[in-house]
């Protein structure tokens, strides 16, 4: 079995295992959830995980797809995913194909704006993680959220 098909046996099996159990309880359970989820994408995409009042997995959402270097995201549309699944707080993340984490200005922009906007609803924002390749990057543990 070819490398692409164990990843996506291994998604399938961690997508029904969040819904049912705690298994995004830590950082690093997320940063390697995330890893095998985005990393291999040649396009990019904007992930949300939301979460209720205790943190446990409502829903993991691919909210948009872009092109190889950019995709645009709308914080309303987020606003609205969160009050449709009542979540409590989100994390959100999205790839890089060209492989490099580090976190564009446009990125740490979108991060604060959906901080501000989600405050609004009582819904928080944990952490914006960036995944480029094997390598993710944390903004909380940055310091930039």
């Amino acid at each position: 079995m070819n490398q692409d098909r164990l990843i996506q046996r291994a998604l399938k099996v961690l997508d029904g295992r969040i819904r049912t159990e705690p298994a995004l309880n830590s950082p690093s359970a997320v940063r390697d959830y995330l890893r095998l989820k985005l990393a291999s994408l040649e396009h990019e995409v904007f992930v949300v995980i939301f979460l209720d009042a205790q943190n446990r997995v409502i829903e993991v959402n691919e909210m948009f797809r872009g092109t190889l270097t950019q995709t645009s995201v709308f914080p309303r549309e987020i606003v609205k995913a969160a009050l449709k699944c009542n979540a409590g707080a989100m994390i959100c993340a999205h790839n890089h194909p060209s492989g490099v984490a580090e976190p564009s200005h446009a990125d740490e922009t979108l991060t604060s704006a959906l901080k501000q906007a989600l405050a609004l609803v009582d819904v928080r924002v944990l952490d914006h993680f960036v995944v480029a390749g094997a390598g993710v990057l944390s903004f909380a543990e940055r310091g930039l959220i």
